[in-house]
Parts: C-alpha cells; sequence; structure tokens
C-alpha cells in the first residue's frame, strides 16, 4: 500500500481507539458518556435549558446594558434547577428521540427504494432488445 491508502484506514479506524480523560472520570463515579450524533442538537436536553435562560433574558432585557444582561443571565440560571432540567431531559426523551427514530425508519424506506440493482437476473426493464 501506499503511503495515502494507509493514512486513510488509519484515519477510518482512529477512533475506536481515541480516549478522553471525561471519559475516564464518568466512568470512575459510574457514569458513561453519551455522544450525539453531529448537528442534531435537538437531540441535547442542554439546548432546551439554554433557550430557557436566554427567553427569561430577552423578556427582562429593558436598557440592554451589559451590566443589566449579567444579573439577568445569573438569575436566569439560578431558575434552572433539578426539576426544569428533568422536563428537558423527558421532552428529549418521550418527543424528540421518538420523531427521529420515526424519520429515520422513513429515511431508509426511501433510500432503499432508490436503490437499482444491476444485476442481469433482476433486470426489469420494459424495453426490448430487438
Amino acid at each position: 500500500m501506499v503511503k495515502a491508502e494507509l493514512l486513510s484506514i488509519v484515519k477510518h479506524h482512529k477512533t475506536r481507539y481515541e480516549t478522553y480523560v471525561v471519559d475516564d472520570m464518568a466512568q470512575a463515579a459510574g457514569h458513561e458518556v453519551l455522544r450525539l450524533p453531529p448537528y442534531h442538537c435537538e437531540l441535547n436536553p442542554i439546548e432546551l435549558v439554554w433557550a430557557q435562560v436566554k427567553g427569561f433574558v430577552a423578556s427582562r432585557n429593558k436598557s440592554f446594558k451589559m451590566t443589566e444582561l449579567k444579573g439577568l443571565f445569573e438569575s436566569a440560571i439560578q431558575n434552572v434547577d433539578a426539576e426544569k432540567w428533568h422536563w428537558c431531559v423527558q421532552h428529549v426523551e418521550q418527543v424528540v428521540e421518538p420523531k427521529m427514530w420515526e424519520m429515520d425508519v422513513f429515511s431508509e424506506d426511501a433510500v432503499e427504494s432508490l436503490i437499482i440493482n444491476l444485476d442481469e437476473e433482476s433486470s426489469s426493464s420494459n424495453y426490448s432488445s430487438d
């Protein structure tokens, strides 16, 4: 193999062997880090919490001065309690995740219907070879 091919193989398999300190720390505490797929922020409950914090600040911001924003932000963070976190996690698990699974099945069906088999035996052409 040439160097470029070897590097491509390494790049493909490298992620299986990467370790992160935070993973080791979580495992030592009896937890597992769950990595979300890229570009699917709707699966991350913290996005709902962040939206609540921003909404709190936006609805109470009157002067648009940094000192007021800082105070509003700190108040908004203090409003995020265990119950709000629990609601956000439940929403993702019970509402968002099932919708994503539904869309996943739909997209798999759509892709399967686009697959064209080029085997001679499975040809269903309407054209004759005359």
